[in-house]
Order: structure tokens, then sequence, then C-alpha cells
């Protein structure tokens, strides 16, 4: 009897040197092989071609035409659609990092091509993959608190100035040009993930410094947190929290007809890593108490993810992803949810410059409702164009303040950047 072969490795490409090594360290495990890399710094794509003994190369075309099954793209938050799209057309298969679209006719054409071509799409976001969150929807899906109602998605990040520029070289750079509601999807796929809900409508708001404000800086105005209430369509409303207001907090909460879930608030990138369980005492059923509050862990199938990066999330995107390969089917953060997180940041950003209109969410994966979205091109993210400064703050146009740019042009030079 011949000895059973083991199945082949997929032989993975990533853009992106920075962000991608998290997916380097990780691929091993779900039995993917890296074999290039593509990127434009060429001193640090050395290094790393050097280091993983890979392919390296600075052009997207030469590198698609290697023998790859899938590319991960880890590049910039705006650039991610075409790169999937050019990908798809390639016949590879793609997992795409934060955004999946930063025009909602991107997000269109990424699905249209999606179902055209029948590549597998992954859209790489990590945050419903902590053991809190996986536990809350095992807890949902149980019926623990009954139909959603109403929850809460916060991903408020504040960086000191010094490490913000360090990661944002030039006055362009997308970081330093975000509209406030666009990097919604940590604060809202745990929710969608927990709830198997989808965005219909949405409101956007946002939390401006004072032009007064003393806060370091590298804009005169600046609008440190975007918020998002978004309708369900199921009926329920989700808010949503992401920027940069002072208190780091990574939270979700949610209220159901029979009860309310949530994570634990205290120190950490993450707080305690706690689930916490309230019912009122009148509608107690059999086996629930009016509240307890514990530490969930991995399941045992997946005790590898606690050593992975992002709590644990960064082992999972890789797993479902090469499931989905080998498969052939999509996966659940497949192209059209991460189209809708996407899109909602968009259109949020379009309610606050609509003095907080409601804005409806395409259902994209219908071409009837996605068709009238199909040429809305508009981006504030227009980066590529020195004549055409981004819309990214409320009000009137930004101004650079004197003191940030000499500090930024500091720290710009510190890492090896010599440009504005």
């Amino acid at each position: 009897m011949s000895e059973k072969k083991k199945p082949r490795k997929i032989r993975v490409g990533v853009v992106g040197v920075g962000r991608g090594q998290t997916f380097m360290h990780q691929a091993p495990a779900a039995g993917m092989e890296l074999v290039a890399v593509c990127d434009l710094w060429e001193e640090r794509l050395a290094e790393v071609g050097k280091r993983y003994g890979i392919a390296t190369y600075t052009d997207y075309d030469a590198f698609l035409e290697h023998d790859l099954d899938a590319v991960v793209l880890a590049n910039y938050f705006h650039e991610h659609a075409p790169f999937a799209i050019k990908a798809l057309r390639a016949g590879k298969h793609v997992m795409s990092e934060c955004a999946a679209c930063s025009t909602l006719a991107e997000g269109v054409e990424l699905c249209r091509t999606v179902e055209k071509t029948g590549c597998i799409y992954l859209f790489a976001e990590n945050y419903p993959y902590t053991a809190f969150n996986l536990e809350l929807a095992r807890l949902y899906r149980a019926g623990e608190i009954g139909r959603v109602l109403y929850a809460e998605g916060e991903y408020n990040h504040p960086m000191s100035l010094q490490s913000r520029l360090a990661i944002s070289p030039g006055l362009r750079h997308w970081r330093n040009n975000l509209p406030a509601t666009y990097y919604c999807t940590h604060a809202m796929a745990p929710l969608m993930a927990i709830t198997d809900t989808m965005p219909v409508r949405v409101n956007g708001f946002t939390a401006p410094l004072p032009e007064d404000s003393k806060r370091p800086r590298l804009w005169q105005q600046a609008d440190v947190g975007g918020i998002i209430l978004a309708k369900m369509d199921n009926g329920a409303v989700f808010k949503l929290l992401q920027g940069g207001l002072p208190g780091h907090s990574i939270f979700y909460r949610l209220h159901g007809e029979g009860g309310l879930m949530e994570t634990g608030r205290g120190p950490g990138y993450w707080g305690p890593g706690s689930v916490r369980i309230a019912h009122d005492e009148w509608e107690l059923k059999k086996g629930q108490v009016p509240e307890k509050t514990y530490f969930p862990q991995f399941p045992a199938w997946a005790q590898a993810a606690a050593r992975a990066g992002h709590g644990g999330g960064d082992w999972f995107t890789n797993h479902y992803f090469a499931e989905a390969i080998r498969s052939g089917k999509q996966p659940y953060l497949n192209v059209y949810r991460g189209v809708a997180m996407s899109a909602i940041g968009i259109l949020a950003w379009k309610s606050v410059l609509d003095q907080g209109n409601s804005y409806e969410v395409p259902d994209f994966a219908r071409e009837s409702s996605r068709r009238k979205w199909a040429k809305d091109t508009w981006r504030p993210l227009d980066l590529d164009d020195p004549q055409a400064p981004p819309v990214c703050s409320q009000g009137k146009q930004r101004q650079v303040l004197p003191g940030g740019l000499k500090k930024a042009r500091q720290v710009w030079k510190s890492i090896g950047y010599q440009g504005t």
C-alpha cells in the first residue's frame, strides 16, 4: 500500500512587509507556505526576503506572476480593493486587511469580481476571534440574552503624538488623512459576528478637538473620535466608537430581550479579558443567575491561538482562510460582510458632512441593491493629488500647526523619511 501523500501546502505571497510579518509568523500553522513578498520599501524588503528565504518584488504585476495560490494584502488602508481585484482576476485567492474598500464603487467592483472569478475572499478582521468575543458569540447563539436590541462596540486607541507620527510619515500618509468614522471594522466586526446581523442604515457624528485645545497634534483642527449609529437588518441599533479619544478602550456590550452581556473594562490593550452576564431577577430562566463574571479561554481545538497576535485573532484568520481555500467554500467573513462593514465608515462620513442625516447601506450581495453605487468614487482619501486636500475633518479646511509640523519632521527624519 502506498504511503498517503500529505496535502500540498498553500503557496502564499504577502503584500506589505510591516503588518504582513504577522501573517508570516502564523502561516505554517495553517498549512500555508510563504513564498514571496512585495513592497516598495527596498531595504526592508531585502532584509525580510533574506530572513525567510523567499522571493521579493517591488512590482505587483510581476509578483502576481509568481507561483502563488493566494495573496495576503497587508498594504495601506486605502489600497486594498484595487490590489484585491487584480489578484482575483489573476486567479489568486485573497485575504485582505482592513478596510475592504475606500469607495462604494470599489466595494461593488470587489463583490462582482469575487462572484465572477469564484476565488476565495476573506476579510481579515481579527477582533471577532478573541477568547471573550468567541464566548459572547457562543452565548448569543445559545440564547443567553435572546435577540439583540442594542449593542455597543468600541475601538478607541489613542497614541502619543510621537508614536503616531512614527507610523505615519508624511502629511499625505493615509493615517494623517483618515476621517474619524473610517476605521470602524474593529468596533463593528465582533458585533456582526456575534449576532449574525448586517447594517442597513447609518448616521455619523464626530468628536472634534476645540481649535484652542493645547493637546499635542499635527493639525489645527482634528476629529479625535468617530461615532456611528447603525440600524441592523433585525431592527437592532448598534453604536460604534472609533478613534483616539483620551483613555484607551476596546469594549463590546449587547442588550437582548432577556439580558445583557459585555466584555470587561480595565487596564491592558484588551482590558481584563473577562465576560459579564447580567439578567433582571424577574426574568431569570432555569439555570441563570442575576450576574456572573468570568474569564473565558479558547476552545480546545484552537489552543494555539493563545500564542498568536491580536488576542489570538491572527491565528483564526489564517486558519479560516486556509480552510476556505481547501474546501472551496467562502468563509464567514466573506466579501459581502467585509465590504458592508467597511462601507458604513464611508457612509457615516457622508452623514457627518451632511449634519448627521441617515444614509442607506446597500445589500452588497444583491446586484439590484448595489448597482446604483457602482460609480460612486467619492473619497476624502485622495492622497495622490497634492492640489486636492482631503476632506477628512468636519468644519473648515484644516491647517497644519507649525509646532506640530516641526515635531513631525523631527520624528520622520529619525525613521529615515525625508519628505514632508
